[in-house]
């Protein structure tokens, strides 16, 4: 028996550099449009915990929608369909790139503009499907188990919506994507660090809040220090994504969907 005959076909999805600038309420007060960031498909090779940032709640939603693989249709039809049919009601709805990420095969760089689909959706997604390019990220990201958001989590309690903090977070994106397709583990572990830097000015709540039990800042701090870069796959913790040329103790390696 295959795994995929349990799990499904549907990829997961792995966020990298950017993350929130999806969201039209970040966006919007982004003083150098279009912001980025970068998320990678991935196949499913592994069973990723539930609640640890791997889109696992939209990747249930696909599933429910269209069974155990992706309907063969243009992939921009599909993200607006998953779009609607997760976020249907919601007050604090989704961003695109959870969708997009999943569905959209490599790894890609979403540019987010307030000008451009009132921010739900990207201005632009420019994506790499090279395979030396997905070997890669496949050799230098690697992924440690820290725990899933707890009952009760919410990040959003406390929000900074500096402006140069904003435009900091959308060009994290930028640095990464470049930084993959250059092969550069220096740049992207960089990218990384000022993605976390940013969550924590704008987000207090991503690396601190009453629920959480585990001290994910001096986690991530300990990590960052060690190597070239890292930083948490969800808000509240999740799997740490350490940016590594070399093993990581501890550590599981991604593939990435190209198909």
């Amino acid at each position: 028996m295959r795994l995929t005959d349990v799990i499904g076909q549907i990829p997961y999805r792995m966020q990298l550099a950017g993350g929130w600038i999806d969201q039209p309420f970040v966006s919007r007060l982004n003083p150098q449009p279009p912001g980025s960031m970068v998320v990678v498909s991935l196949s499913p090779s592994v069973r990723y915990m539930e609640r640890c940032g791997m889109a696992t709640g939209t990747r249930e939603v696909a599933v429910r929608l269209w069974g155990e693989s992706l309907p063969n249709r243009p992939p921009e039809t599909l993200v607006r369909e998953l779009y609607e049919a997760e976020n249907q009601g919601k007050v604090e709805p989704s961003g695109s790139q959870d969708m997009i990420g999943i569905i959209y095969p490599g790894i890609s760089r979403l540019d987010y503009s307030i000008d451009c689909h009132g921010g739900l959706f990207p201005a632009a997604v420019v994506s790499s499907c090279e395979r030396s390019t997905a070997d890669w990220i496949e050799r230098v990201i690697q992924l440690v188990p820290v725990s899933p958001r707890p009952p009760g989590y919410n990040p959003l309690g406390v929000k900074r919506l500096a402006p140069d903090w904003i435009a900091r977070l959308g060009q994290s994106g930028k640095l990464c994507y470049d930084s993959i397709l250059a092969n550069d583990l220096r740049g992207l572990g960089e990218s990384l660090k000022e993605c976390m830097r940013c969550w924590e000015a704008i987000f207090p709540h991503t690396l601190r809040h009453p629920s959480l039990t585990v001290d994910l800042a001096g986690l991530l701090s300990g990590y960052q220090s060690r190597y070239a870069g890292a930083m948490y796959s969800g808000c509240g913790g999740g799997y740490l994504l350490v940016a590594s040329d070399e093993p990581v103790p501890g550590a599981s390696r991604v593939r990435v969907r190209l198909e």
